[in-house]
């Protein structure tokens, strides 16, 4: 049995605990931190250590004292609203006083500290592209989920079904290629398909890490298109408690939420609990009116609780996600144009016009699916001499229904049952002639079970590995960093028949029609990376990366067989896949000075076994049609992928900004005609132009307030796999968004934060090229194909903190 290396990897992860439980040498760093302009001290400053999970604030006279640390050299983030984040190296053992002087923000690139690679890393001095979402940012976002709240980011995008479900995309590769961590692990559910998005509850992120491209060797094989790692709150500081009690609310599709979150640091025992509630109904467009099946409900609890010591810490998160989404379907009432919705009329299924009261109800319609994520993950880290051991056990549960039977509402059709088991070993070595160096083993266990009386993908059994080593070095204006992965995966597929009633028999049985073949298929691959940045000086940087990537088909690539409710569509298989390979070259110059701020980050990808699924057609060139549905089957060949993202900040005059961000993705299939030259789903050129102007900076009972405008414009998309019909053109539309936030004070500390938002202000009608839902039915009145994204939206947003000591 494959999980005992699974066993072997817990009992390892216990015994470094034990270990660790050895007493070390107790430090403390003490220190002051002040404004640069006038040498004012600064309360409320955060003092963190990333490695360490430990940090405080500063007090009313800019003090700070932190204490229980261990004997080694690690980064110190220092950052506060309104200045520029400080990040240093601090050799603890030679150091227990270090003042810090805070600059006030302008165009300059904050150094960011990021997490997701060697150790920790300054943003500026790591060769992969990288973004970083701040917790600030995300609070001042409107959004119904956590990919919508990063899709504005450079380089990324989405793929939505609706509002309630999106799917990261990294400069145009989405699903498996797309690794995202949460808690420490690899977020495992059913991220194979068009319609299941990613089981987070916003609410627990604090920051977001989007690593582009596969240079990301810690994460696994389908680090492909790059790594999402989603940030939890840092650890409070010793002997405070806080609360936070955040609601929002959204006018076109009525979204509520709140959340209520406490959290703490006594001696050492630290806990940090959440719960959050959501509900929407439909949203509306100006062409769709109120689109019947948009609206969802989502619940969430999290719970954190641990040790954090001088020898490191030891915590355990605990994850329970519940998710009621409608399903789109989109089909009309061919006199009105209007949406229809399955009703019961004398004990028979009927059809009837939605109208706007079920548009304003909080009432999940039909059909619907209800999706259900537990997650427990124990997360060590172990300080052994100057080096640290990371020990990652985790299990998640993902559950995932669909109801689409009126005359039995209460019995589902689908149903997956996803059983995970991840496991990681890392350490990371003490440094040594100025090398970085990390190793470890890391991969998951896998069963899935199919459990209803409809079947799309087979039940399957996965285990994988991966061996990896990383390095870096500093050659004083030079750092070089790059490692090696190998990766071994066998995915066993079981074997399913039906009889005339679509019932699970045995192949022997009389009648048994074979819906699942069963088969074992075993892939390996090696990945790997090279990269360099050079500091010109302090206002100019490059940086050079080369990287290999690897990543094997999933079982819906390969097995997959059924009606896809949620994308409208029969879905095929194709066992004979192989995996996916790429090469990719990233290359970037970046400029920062107080009054303005350029990076431009190029890119070019050679992806070998490129995966993807296309439309069949009749003889006729008709569309296949299987039960009723377009029938799409999984294919593969060789692509190109080129592009890049361009950011440019000015900073004309105090408090001033002027940002703008452009990106670009041409993805082509080699050797190929026009109709099947260009690879599907590839997002369209975008940019964003946004003016902020900070009214007020320090102030007494307003802080951090601003306001800001800003341009959304998405290009024509013709760049199209039109073969077969499986895409059309998206025309190209322009948004227009307005937003503005302040914080509320009250001696020196923030007692709320206010935001309001304006998305989509003149009512565009439009439709992204990512959305599944443009390719529903005709609107037989408009003659319209599709269903069109949300309309006009405002929204407000309130969070309170409440802090105790």
């Amino acid at each position: 049995m494959k999980t005992k290396y699974i066993i072997i990897i817990f009992f390892l992860s216990m015994g470094a605990s034990l270990f660790a439980e050895t007493p070390t040498d107790k430090l403390s760093l003490r220190g002051k931190v002040t404004d640069e302009i006038n040498g004012s001290a600064l309360m409320g400053v955060n003092i963190y250590f990333p490695e360490l999970k430990k940090g405080t604030v500063t007090d009313d006279k800019g003090h700070y004292f932190i204490t229980d640390l261990p004997a080694v050299t690690t980064t110190v983030q220092v950052s506060y609203v309104g200045h520029q984040t400080i990040a240093q190296a601090v050799n603890l053992k030679t150091t227990g006083n270090l003042d810090f002087v805070l600059k006030e923000s302008d165009a300059r690139i904050n150094e960011v500290v990021i997490t997701a690679l060697t150790g920790n890393a300054l943003i500026k001095r790591t060769p992969s592209p990288i973004s970083y979402v701040s917790g600030k940012e995300l609070e001042g976002r409107s959004a119904t989920n956590i990919i919508d709240a990063i899709a504005k980011q450079p380089g990324i995008s989405q793929i939505t079904t609706g509002s309630s479900i999106s799917k990261p995309v990294i400069r145009g590769l989405g699903y498996n290629r797309v690794v995202v961590v949460n808690d420490g692990i690899r977020q495992e559910g059913q991220q194979w398909g068009d319609e299941h998005g990613i089981e987070i509850d916003p609410h627990t992120v604090y920051s977001v890490e989007i690593l582009k491209g596969p240079a990301s060797l810690m994460y696994g094989s389908d680090a492909m298109a790059g790594v999402i790692n989603f940030q939890s709150d840092p650890i409070l500081p010793q002997g405070m408690m806080k609360a936070n009690v955040a609601t929002e609310y959204q006018t076109n599709n009525g979204l509520f939420n709140y959340s209520l979150n406490y959290a703490g640091n006594k001696s050492g025992f630290v806990w940090n609990w959440r719960y959050s509630d959501k509900m929407a109904h439909t949203y509306q467009n100006r062409y769709d009116g109120y689109v019947y099946g948009s609206g969802f409900r989502e619940r969430a609890v999290s719970g954190l609780f641990g040790l954090s010591r001088s020898w490191g810490y030891s915590h355990l998160t605990l994850d329970y996600y519940h998710l009621t989404p409608g399903i789109v379907e989109g089909e009309r009432d061919e006199a009105t144009g209007k949406f229809l919705k399955p009703v019961v009329i004398d004990g028979e299924e009927d059809e009837a016009v939605a109208t706007d009261k079920d548009g304003h109800s909080y009432a999940h319609p039909m059909p619907y699916q209800q999706i259900y994520h537990y997650k427990a993950a124990l997360n060590n880290n172990f300080i052994i001499g100057e080096g640290n051991l990371r020990a990652i056990v985790g299990y998640q549960q993902n559950r995932r229904q669909e109801f689409e039977d009126i005359l039995t509402p209460d019995n589902y059709g689908l149903y997956f049952q996803l059983h995970t088991v991840n496991y990681d070993l890392r350490y990371t070595f003490p440094e040594m002639g100025g090398y970085k160096l990390v190793t470890g083993v890391n991969g998951m266990y896998q069963k899935s079970l199919n459990k209803g009386s409809e079947f799309l993908i087979p039940a399957y059994h996965l285990f994988d590995a991966g061996v990896f080593v990383l390095a870096s070095r500093n050659f004083d204006k030079m750092d070089v960093s790059g490692g090696i992965r190998f990766d071994h995966r066998s995915n066993h597929s079981e074997a399913l028949y039906l009889n005339a009633g679509e019932e699970p028999v045995d192949r022997n049985a009389e009648g048994a029609e074979e819906k699942f073949p069963g088969f074992s298929r075993q892939f390996q691959g090696v990945s790997g990376s090279l990269g360099v940045t050079y500091q010109f000086s302090d206002a100019w940087h490059t940086k050079l990366n080369l990287s290999k990537g690897f990543r094997a088909p999933n079982i819906s690539e390969l097995a997959s067989n059924g009606v896809h409710e949620g994308t409208i569509r029969y879905e095929k298989g194709n066992s004979d896949l192989k995996a996916e390979n790429s090469w990719q070259a990233d290359w970037g110059i970046g400029y920062s000075s107080s009054f303005l701020s350029i990076e431009l980050s190029l890119f070019a990808n050679r992806i070998d076994n490129y995966i993807f699924s296309h439309k069949i057609t009749d003889d006729k060139g008709n569309d296949l049609l299987t039960e009723g549905y377009r029938t799409y089957q999984f294919i593969s060949g060789d692509a190109r992928i080129l592009g890049g993202e361009a950011s440019i900040d000015i900073h004309p005059v105090e408090r001033l900004h002027f940002q703008n961000t452009f990106s670009y993705v041409n993805s082509v299939q080699l050797n190929q005609s026009d109709s099947t030259k260009y690879l599907p789903y590839t997002p369209a050129p975008k940019g964003i132009s946004e003016l902020r102007y900070d009214l007020i900076r320090h102030g007494k009972i307003l802080n951090n307030t601003y306001i800001s405008l800003e341009l959304e414009y998405n290009l024509k998309q013709d760049h199209i796999y039109s073969a077969f019909n499986t895409e059309t053109v998206t025309p190209a539309y322009v948004l227009l968004n307005a937003a503005f936030g302040t914080d509320f004070m009250c001696k020196g500390r923030t007692v709320a934060s206010l935001y309001f938002t304006a998305d989509n202000l003149t009512d565009r009608a439009y439709q992204n090229h990512l959305s599944r839902l443009k390719y529903a039915d005709e609107n037989p009145v408009t003659g319209r194909t599709g269903v069109y994204n949300m309309g006009r939206n405002f929204g407000v947003k309130l969070i309170v903190p409440l802090v105790f000591k």
